[in-house]
């Protein structure tokens, strides 16, 4: 009469101690990954004076306080750009609705990729134009960003070397994330398995380093 609720009472007690034990493994691998050694520093990003998606000018002063994810594409790419923009936009959905965390795209391809360009652009991976920008500027400014501040590679191909007429430009397919002092932290590649939760965590460790 007693075996059933004797069978019960031990499965329950079995349960909650499987329970406790998760928790507790879950506490000590936080607090371990909490006991890393803080992302480098690779360079400061210098101030400058772009222009997004609605047309709104954008400078470094926007982007302050916040942590951030840049990378290179151009509307015309036929191949990785499309990709790393869906990935963009992986990342976007992502993030929490009220995550302080801005994603850029800049383009290499300026004079083609003017404000209405980019805004159709951004629409067709759901871009949100709050959280997440595509700028543009002239060919000096955006090449001054990418490659002197944000370390991005970025090269015109010569004529005589390009496939196809989409053959345009060589450039780098990372991720990089920047902190709230707008330095350079780290940088994911975006075309490799893991990408996402290595940019997560990156952004989790800086968004950790600035809380009280």
């Amino acid at each position: 009469m007693n075996a059933a609720p004797r069978r019960i009472g031990s499965g329950f007690w079995v349960g909650l101690g499987l329970a406790v034990l998760t928790l507790a493994v879950l506490l000590v691998w936080t607090r371990l990954k909490d006991l890393r050694p803080p992302l480098p520093v690779f360079g400061q990003v210098a101030d400058f004076a772009l222009t997004n998606q609605t047309g709104a000018p954008v400078s470094l002063d926007r982007l302050r306080g916040h942590v951030w994810v840049a990378d290179v594409i151009f509307t015309r790419c036929p191949l990785q750009c499309g990709e790393m923009s869906k990935r963009m936009s992986e990342l976007q959905a992502a993030l929490p609705a009220k995550s302080p965390v801005k994603l850029v795209s800049l383009t290499m391809d300026p004079e083609y990729d003017t404000v209405p360009v980019l805004k159709r652009y951004s629409e067709k991976y759901e871009a949100h134009p709050d959280r997440w920008w595509f700028l543009t500027g002239s060919k000096e400014q955006v090449g001054n960003v990418l490659t002197n501040n944000l370390k991005l590679s970025a090269m015109e191909t010569a004529p005589e070397r390009r496939t196809n007429q989409f053959d345009l430009f060589t450039h780098s397919t990372l991720f990089v994330v920047v902190d709230q002092q707008a330095r350079l932290r780290t940088a994911v590649e975006s075309l490799q398995p893991g990408w996402k939760d290595r940019i997560l965590d990156d952004i989790n460790r800086l968004l950790r380093e600035a809380a009280p």
